[in-house]
């Protein structure tokens, strides 16, 4: 049964909320502990569905995962892919990308048969990026559609190939998944990025005694290795709160503070773009986790200008866009966004979503092949409903825009909040009042 959120126009936006732990970093931080020798300890973790989807595979693969309290997790690993359980049934990834990729990365080291599968918008989602590069570590994989789409099925072996592949797209999960995957690998294997994409894997392979390097673009791996096992507190997740950065850069006078929010250099571009565009914009640092910087925010409304985003910009930005392009539509003065093509390839086409649901609220919005442009200068009416197209990303920026909006916002379907950040609704009432 679906689920609808009704959002009125915010009397007041302002508060501190509670944000779910770092989504990026909990499935790491389960793929790591399961493969480390002994007990690892992971506070904070996120609950959302793609982290479920990332524990519960693991537990089919025979890992031990404790739960002493909802996002808590005693991990006893089992020292390196080799020693996973070869699965009875296909693991499902439900809607999560990062699952089915980085899963694909530390199946490839265990000598078995494995089958990845996910929901219907998983199995629409391109494959074959983590598909060609794992071939050549003595893996054989084949996918649905031409080796383009899930179900994957895996056969691996132990030990691999070490690689040399540069990525010919940006991408931190195909990275990632190389990265896992030269753990299985004798001898060293290097990873050429196109652009620095976010870098929690090799941080948490640094912080758990595996040699990662960089230099420049490269990363090299030496294997086989076996990372030691982790005692962590993920921090809050950035993308989460970023939606609520938003909320109180469109609404002059108010104010958010955010505490615990990771600080990580690939995860915070959405801030200097919130100050470029006039929002004021506070970070204080205050230490780190398990590598990662950690600090408060503090965001207030003020007048907003319109910005362009290059290509350049994007992959800093791109789980962020859908809600910066709110923020866009009602600054004052046109935005655009270009080489953002990857948007076209997530849970939902993110571009054309944004176009369809923005016009429903009467604010224009031109879709390009890349990107997209808005006119800005927005006043955004309540339609008799909106819809996320079950893209959580989408969900987020939609309940922003509604806050703003004359009129009462029906958000349809809304349970697909659920991926990243249960418990949304409550936090979002808390900040409008």
């Amino acid at each position: 049964m679906g689920r609808t959120l009704e959002i009125t126009p915010a009397r007041r936006f302002g508060g501190t909320p509670g944000l779910p732990g770092d989504k990026s970093i909990s499935h790491r931080a389960l793929l790591l502990g399961a493969l480390a020798r002994g007990r690892s300890e992971v506070r904070g973790l996120a609950t959302g569905w793609d982290v479920v989807a990332t524990r519960e595979a693991l537990v089919r693969l025979g890992v031990r995962i404790d739960r002493p309290d909802e996002d808590t997790v005693i991990i006893v690993g089992v020292g390196g892919a080799a020693h996973l359980r070869e699965p009875e049934e296909p693991l499902p990834c439900l809607n999560s990308g990062t699952t089915a990729r980085l899963l694909a990365g530390v199946v490839a080291g265990l000598p078995g048969l494995t089958v990845l599968s996910g929901d219907a918008s998983l199995r629409r989602r391109p494959m074959a990026r983590v598909i060609e590069p794992l071939r050549e570590t003595g893996a054989r994989v084949w996918g649905r559609g031409g080796d383009q789409f899930l179900p994957l099925c895996i056969q691996g072996r132990n030990p691999l190939r070490p690689v040399s592949y540069r990525l010919p797209v940006a991408s931190a999960q195909v990275k990632s998944a190389l990265l896992l995957a030269a753990l299985a690998a004798e001898g060293v294997s290097t990873i050429e990025e196109p652009v620095v994409t976010r870098d929690h894997t090799e941080t948490m392979l640094r912080a758990a005694g595996v040699g990662c390097a960089r230099s420049g673009s490269l990363l090299t791996v030496t294997g086989p290795a076996v990372p030691e096992p982790i005692d962590l507190r993920v921090p809050a997740d950035p993308s989460a709160a970023a939606a609520f950065a938003v909320g109180a850069a469109i609404h002059a006078g108010s104010e958010v503070i955010m505490r615990g929010i990771c600080l990580n250099p690939t995860r915070t571009a959405w801030l200097d773009l919130l100050r470029e565009m006039g929002a004021g914009v506070e970070v204080l640092a205050e230490g780190g986790r398990g590598g990662e910087p950690v600090g408060t925010v503090r965001v207030t409304g003020r007048g907003l200008r319109g910005v362009t985003v290059g290509a350049g910009q994007v992959p800093g930005l791109i789980d962020e866009l859908p809600v910066l392009a709110v923020a866009m539509a009602m600054a004052e003065g046109p935005s655009r966004v270009e080489g953002a093509g990857e948007l076209r390839r997530k849970e939902s086409d993110r571009i054309r979503s944004l176009a369809e649901e923005l016009g429903k609220f009467g604010l224009a919005m031109e879709e390009t092949a890349e990107g997209f442009a808005l006119p800005g200068g927005g006043r955004p009416v309540a339609p008799p409903w909106s819809d996320p197209h079950g893209d959580h990303r989408i969900a987020m920026a939609l309940a922003m825009l509604g806050t703003a909006a004359t009129g009462t916002t029906l958000l349809r379907e809304a349970q697909c909040l659920d991926i990243s950040f249960p418990g949304f609704e409550p936090v979002l009432r808390q900040m409008t009042g």
